[in-house]
């Protein structure tokens, strides 16, 4: 049975506030992800966990439909400094001047709102029948772009080792991926290439002006990273973003240092791969430069998606985000929008109004049911004329 907006509003604000209750940094998800799953098994959803991940699809689901997926991240960062209330007690009232009707507190805004909202969608649309499937996915490590999440459904969906019901559930032909964006919607989004340099030098006698000071190599190597230019500017993203964001060296002021650790921020833009800027930017450095990850792509909508004439036909706006979002491991066409503001994530007194919760279910609701009618009608731009 069709659930009606008032009671999933209610009931998404208050499965946000019992989230952000529970802490859920990054690989530490067990019980938020099973508080979660309690929540969609009292409202009849069925689902499968992978670890602590969540993938459930509608009732309907045939293997034989392509399949839109709606994905959001369980996983929150540490709290920042600086809280003026405690980011595990949310609050539904006087937290925020902005508002007079919030619920605050970490994960609030990134990306307990997308979760709650598409857990909404997802319970309205579960039992009608459907021209093609629905598929949630509730991830977790999308913070730390660890291996364990979106990374690991995807690939068991590749292999076909997911089941629910008994039948076996596919990779999605369609994406979109809750993340804070005032319910614009992102036609593509940066990369996320993180470095770690080292630099090695020879300690000695600081008095004695000894050893080689490997301080002294690494901070020739960050000026050569901060003039390096790369030629190709995309499009949609503009030139390559990057940034020197830690160092670290020395053990005491009398001792030269033998070692000095950095990391390096890079934003692609798409013009080119992850494995070329390492390539690069290692050739004119003296430093070892090590990628945490080289998998985390930038991401684009596909000219003439539906997706893409979807948000057209609906009015909603598009953007290129500069953040990246667990877009980056799916192969599939997306689009990432959510409620709450990007602005919010990672700061203190994070918060989310109930108006930007409400509006997040009703625009999924809206775009599911005219992406139903696209893709039941023709499909695809070619299609449409």
């Amino acid at each position: 049975m069709k659930e009606d907006i008032r009671t999933l509003l209610n009931d998404a604000v208050r499965l946000l506030r019992e989230m952000i209750a529970i802490p859920s940094p990054s690989f530490e998800e067990e019980k938020v992800s099973q508080h979660v799953s309690d929540f969609l098994t009292a409202a009849g959803i069925m689902h499968v966990r992978l670890r602590n991940n969540i993938i459930s699809v509608n009732s309907g689901y045939s293997p034989d439909r392509k399949t839109l997926m709606l994905c959001a991240h369980l996983d929150t960062v540490l709290p920042a400094e600086g809280y003026s209330f405690d980011p595990y007690r949310p609050s539904i009232s006087g937290t925020c001047p902005e508002a007079a009707s919030v619920v605050a507190g970490l994960g609030a805004n990134d990306d307990g709102a997308s979760a709650v909202a598409m857990i909404a969608a997802m319970r309205y649309f579960y039992s009608l029948r459907l021209p093609i499937n629905l598929m949630l996915v509730l991830s977790v490590e999308e913070e730390r772009s660890g291996s364990g999440g979106m990374e690991a459904v995807c690939a068991a969906l590749k292999e076909g080792l997911l089941y629910e019901n008994g039948l076996t559930l596919r990779t999605p032909d369609w994406a979109i991926v809750g993340e804070p964006t005032g319910m614009k919607a992102a036609i593509a989004e940066r990369g996320l290439l993180v470095l770690d340099g080292t630099a090695s030098g020879e300690s000695g006698h600081a008095a004695r002006n000894e050893g080689v000071n490997a301080l002294y190599t690494a901070i020739d190597d960050i000026n050569r990273i901060r003039n390096f230019r790369f030629d190709r500017i995309s499009p949609l993203m503009g030139e390559v973003h990057v940034n020197v964001t830690q160092i670290e060296a020395g053990t005491a002021h009398n001792v030269i240092p033998d070692r000095c650790s950095f990391v390096v921020d890079i934003r692609p833009n798409g013009e080119y791969t992850n494995s070329a800027i390492l390539d690069m930017l290692q050739e004119v450095c003296l430093s070892r430069l090590t990628p945490r990850n080289l998998h985390n792509r930038s991401s684009s909508t596909k000219a003439g998606s539906p997706l893409l004439w979807c948000a057209a036909e609906l009015g909603i706006e598009t953007f290129v985000s500069p953040t990246a979002s667990d877009w980056i491991r799916l192969d599939c066409d997306a689009v990432k929008m959510g409620p709450g503001d990007s602005s919010r994530s990672h700061r203190r007194d994070e918060y989310v109004t109930v108006g930007e919760i409400e509006d997040g279910i009703r625009t999924y609701i809206h775009f599911i049911r005219h992406f139903l009618k696209i893709t039941d009608y023709g499909n695809t731009l070619e299609q449409r004329g």
